[in-house]
């Protein structure tokens, strides 16, 4: 998954760097950043007809405009974006998440919690211990849930990109939906009282206190964001290139209408397919985002479209199997059933919607 890091809990040595340097680099960085990010669309012609000299209109020639083109946006906007979010996590640790979370109503604890799996660290290899921590800590089963579904599916890469590519109504659109399913699927989960379906063991684990860093400065703040750069990029650039080439690949060779066909509004089967197709893949927000902007280009319908990415996203397998070490089948099962019946709400949702007038030209 694209929040795959644990950064955060490591202890970091204080820093004797002056403040006014690292915010100096970090803001030479920024408008760095901004200079070659409006310059994309231009560097990619000049490269593909220009460097290359391929013919214009072939198919080959606009996989590659749209891969040279795709390829440093989507890791731009994933570096600035990791940044950032590296900062912020600083201000939250598992233990001060549990915290917040303890004692609250079910439903603001619903709320609560999926708003929180936005902002906090959260991934594959830390899915377990969190789970542990939060049961063991007196969070209700469903309140759990509710975070564990919005924090893979509802992350900061994929809001960005989405905003990146699509404009701001698609990443608004995405994220209330994506919040109403993390919070609607955790309170049901939480009314069925399904706790004597997770593994006994997990009960009898007892957590020892974690230390809170409370002096952490500004220069290790910065400093964790270019941390969060190096650990998170460095696992997924290679999915984001696959993904970005299967999405070129859609580009420059599906015919016109053939997707319309397979996944547009007229086929009512084309969102539960999508979200089966989805289930069996392993991928992350910045993978499979080009894809379903290629998608989109070719006449894929929106709704049938972000099902796919949310069952990709939100109920893969690697994830259900993580999950199993903590969870017993039945349980798994009513997960995956409610999780995967609010995706295919918001698949048929946004089929119904003008999708010209959503997308930004």
């Amino acid at each position: 998954m694209s929040k795959c890091s644990c950064s955060c809990d490591k202890q970091r040595p204080a820093s004797n760097s002056p403040l006014w340097k690292s915010v100096s680099v970090a803001g030479l960085g920024l408008l760095l950043w901004w200079a070659v990010y409006l310059n994309l669309a231009p560097f990619s012609q000049w490269l593909t007809y220009r460097i290359f000299r391929l013919p214009p209109g072939e198919h080959f020639s606009l996989a590659v405009e749209f891969f040279f083109f795709d390829t440093p946006k989507v890791l731009m906007l994933l570096v600035l974006i990791v940044f950032g979010l590296g900062i912020v996590h600083t201000f939250f640790s598992p233990q001060r998440t549990r915290q917040m979370l303890a004692g609250k109503s079910q439903l603001t604890a619903n709320i609560l919690a999926a708003g929180l799996g936005v902002v906090t660290p959260f991934c594959s290899c830390s899915a377990v211990p969190l789970f542990i921590g939060f049961v063991t800590s007196g969070v209700p089963l469903g309140v759990t849930f509710s975070f564990l579904i919005s924090a893979p599916l509802v992350n900061e890469v994929a809001l960005v990109l989405l905003f990146g590519l699509f404009g701001w109504k698609v990443a608004l659109l995405y994220l209330a939906t994506g919040l109403l399913l993390a919070i609607v699927s955790g309170w049901a989960l939480g009314r069925f009282k399904l706790e004597k379906y997770v593994e006994e063991w997990v009960y009898q684990t007892e957590l020892g206190r974690e230390q809170e860093d409370e002096t952490i400065d500004w220069n290790q703040r910065i400093q964790a964001g270019y941390d969060s750069v190096g650990e998170i990029v460095g696992k997924v650039w290679l999915y984001i290139i696959l993904g970005i080439g299967i999405g070129a690949w859609i580009h420059g060779y599906v015919p016109e209408g053939l997707l319309a066909g397979i996944m547009g509004k007229a086929a009512w089967w084309s969102v539960p397919l999508a979200v089966l197709l989805g289930i069996p893949m392993y991928s992350n927000a910045a993978g499979i985002i080009p894809v379903v902007q290629a998608l989109l280009s070719k006449g894929a319908a929106l709704g049938t479209v972000l099902a796919f990415m949310m069952s990709v996203i939100g109920l893969s397998l690697p994830e259900i199997i993580i999950l199993r070490k903590v969870l017993k089948p039945r349980l798994i099962g009513v997960f995956i059933g409610i999780v995967g019946f609010g995706i295919l709400l918001v698949g048929y949702l946004f089929n119904l919607l003008p999708l010209e007038q959503i997308i930004k030209p």
